[in-house]
């Protein structure tokens, strides 16, 4: 099937990258296969992280199809987009009917990016994660590739305002090396490893950022653990309600795109 949707956004995205004089660091985009399945898991701090996440994948000349939540699809303006680009939506009541379209995706030679902590992480540190990313991979069979991302949520994320005219940001993609399945034994070990992987590339990609809070007012970015004014992963359980028991979801199968 042509792609007549996905170059065209990939070449708008480039050129507002430019306009934006945006600093992207990428590393490890050789990691990501020419071809064949692989899942990109990530971590999630900005409701942009699907098109920087997948510009990771550039190096290999890959097309990531993102998981995310099914009313990104229905939207009048992202749905025709979201279905061009051939992502995958994740239906709530049908969760295993979503997962099922992932695998069949991973099988059929695609790259399938998913966020494993399903939502947004106000704290900008590693959430909980769902362990359907272990059994999508290794049901299909797949490599998984952890992805860190930072500097993404100073452009727009949860309860802060957008700023996607800021000019000059630097954005940081690190991309871990391919985790098989088969060297795992079972998904949980494979699960443990993902987030021990995600951690370090995740404190790395703050260590070595090159930007720093340009005052108390500017620290929001900053994890609580690093001086800065985000969130404890505790405090921003209990904004999310996550404290609270609730039902499980369709959507514990994998992490979705929360966009």
């Amino acid at each position: 099937m042509p792609e007549l949707v996905y170059p065209p956004v990939i070449a708008t995205a480039k050129t507002l990258f430019r306009a934006l004089d945006l600093r992207l660091h990428v590393e490890g985009g050789h990691h990501v296969p020419r071809s064949g399945g692989a899942v990109m898991a990530s971590n999630h701090v900005s409701y942009l992280d699907f098109i920087f996440c997948g510009f990771g994948a550039q190096q290999s000349r890959r097309l990531v199809r993102f998981m995310a939540k099914q009313e990104v699809f229905t939207n009048r303006y992202a749905g025709p987009l979201m279905r061009g680009m051939r992502h995958i939506p994740v239906d709530r009541a049908n969760g295993a009917g979503s997962y099922a379209t992932a695998v069949s995706a991973l099988r059929a030679g695609e790259v399938v990016g998913v966020f494993p902590e399903a939502t947004i992480s106000r704290s900008f540190t590693l959430k909980a994660t769902k362990s359907g990313v272990a059994r999508m991979a290794d049901t299909a069979g797949v490599p998984v590739l952890p992805v860190a991302l930072w500097g993404t949520q100073r452009l727009w994320t949860k309860g802060r305002p957008k700023t996607l005219t800021r000019r000059h940001t630097p954005i940081t993609v690190l991309i871990g090396e391919p985790l098989a399945p088969a060297d795992f034994g079972t998904s949980g070990a494979l699960m443990a490893e993902l987030r021990r992987q995600l951690t370090t590339l995740i404190d790395r990609a703050q260590r070595e950022y090159p930007d720093q809070p340009a005052g108390p007012e500017d620290s929001w970015w900053q994890p609580a653990h690093l001086g800065g004014s985000a969130p404890t992963p505790e405090a921003a359980a209990e904004l999310d309600g996550e404290t609270r028991p609730v039902r499980r979801r369709s959507t514990d199968l994998v992490g979705e795109a929360e966009r």
